[in-house]
């Protein structure tokens, strides 16, 4: 049996891990902290809740002195980090809390795991550290360059991206310097269910039924690689059931995707489900597929954004070759899942819409 800290445990990739995790491992303690900042959302653990091996403690992974409580009453001997700011919008005009989070918060983490499992450095306990990062690290691909591996020198172009990299880095360096035993996985851009409508594909589903502009930066073209949020947790279990200490496992969905593309076709699917499902319009009377126009009509290009990185592509053979990992999901079954999640799950956008799911503090 595991006993696991899951940081950001109520965020977008976070609850899907944990829900993932107690139903493959019912016998492990699953431990979430999260600081409930605008994208921490315990409506997304309310189905977890009624299991007894869940625990749920609002808190900053910045307060050690927390972490290390936390790991002594739970003898947690697992922490997966996911606690993240990671809207590359927000870095851009709020650099500050991204390198608060991520970095600080990240090596207030290690401290702590240090101080617990490496207490007595001749004898350590048994402890996993898996460090939860992104693709973005490596920088921005042309379209005909190779894909990013794990030996790709990082060139991060946002403060997003520095800040994950410096993570990365704190990460290693505990491992080689201190011993701790430590993973790291990057993975591409995920979607499914629980992703915070103020990304891609999560947007563009509530704008449209909502008659909302599609805002599509540039021309559209920026390609990127689509990960299955569950095949994002499958392999991150590998890497933590199976991975070698001290390594970094890139894990992607092999599906790039240009940005308008992207949006073009959520847009053709949810037309058919209009028009597949008459009830459909009486639930969204403003969206266009229920007033006889296309979706489409609704794109709209706007400027740039700062330092948009034009292609992000992980090769995976690592993983694949080490830990035998493949996506379960293609992207026609992935996607059309998550848009049946969204269409029948109104009351959860909503209330991200309005804000509402802030008041919501204990489960």
């Amino acid at each position: 049996m595991q006993r696991l800290l899951v940081t950001g445990g109520a965020g977008f990739i976070g609850a899907n891990f944990v829900h993932y995790w107690l139903s493959k491992y019912p016998q492990d303690k699953v431990v979430v902290l999260d600081a409930l900042t605008y994208a921490g959302n315990l409506n997304n653990l309310l189905s977890a809740n009624d299991n007894s091996q869940l625990r749920f403690v609002k808190g900053s992974i910045n307060n050690q002195e927390l972490v290390e409580m936390l790991m002594l009453e739970e003898g947690i001997d697992t922490i997966v980090h996911f606690a993240a700011e990671s809207h590359v919008d927000r870095s851009i005009t709020g650099p500050d809390a991204f390198l608060d989070t991520n970095i600080n918060g990240t090596h207030a983490l290690l401290k702590a795991a240090r101080n617990i499992w490496l207490a007595d450095p001749a004898n350590p306990m048994p402890h996993r550290f898996h460090h939860v990062s992104t693709d973005e690290v490596y920088g921005t691909l042309a379209a005909d360059d190779p894909a990013f591996t794990e030996l790709t020198p990082y060139a991060p172009n946002s403060p997003y991206s520095a800040s994950k990299a410096a993570s990365d880095h704190l990460v290693r360096a505990y491992n080689e310097t201190y011993g701790l035993q430590v993973t790291t996985s990057n993975c591409s851009n995920n979607y499914g269910f629980f992703h915070f409508p103020e990304k891609l594909i999560p947007l563009c589903l509530t704008n449209i039924l909502d008659n909302k502009a599609l805002p599509i930066y540039g021309d559209g073209k920026q390609i990127r690689d689509w990960l299955y949020v569950e095949d994002h947790c499958r392999g991150i279990d590998l890497v933590i059931k199976q991975g070698r200490i001290g390594e970094t496992y890139n894990i992607g969905g092999v599906n790039e995707w240009t940005n308008i593309d992207i949006v073009n076709l959520l847009c053709e699917l949810i037309d058919k489900r209009f028009a597949d499902n008459p009830e459909l319009a009486a639930q969204y009377p403003n969206a266009p597929a229920a007033n006889g126009k296309a979706s489409n009509s609704l794109i709209t290009y706007v400027e740039d954004r700062a330092g948009h990185d034009r292609r992000y592509a992980v090769a995976t053979d690592k993983i694949k070759s080490e830990l035998g990992y493949e996506p379960a999901e293609t992207f026609a079954t992935g996607i059309e899942k998550t848009i049946d999640w969204y269409l029948n799950h109104e009351s959860w956008w909503r209330n991200v819409q309005t804000g509402e799911y802030q008041t919501l503090r204990h489960l």
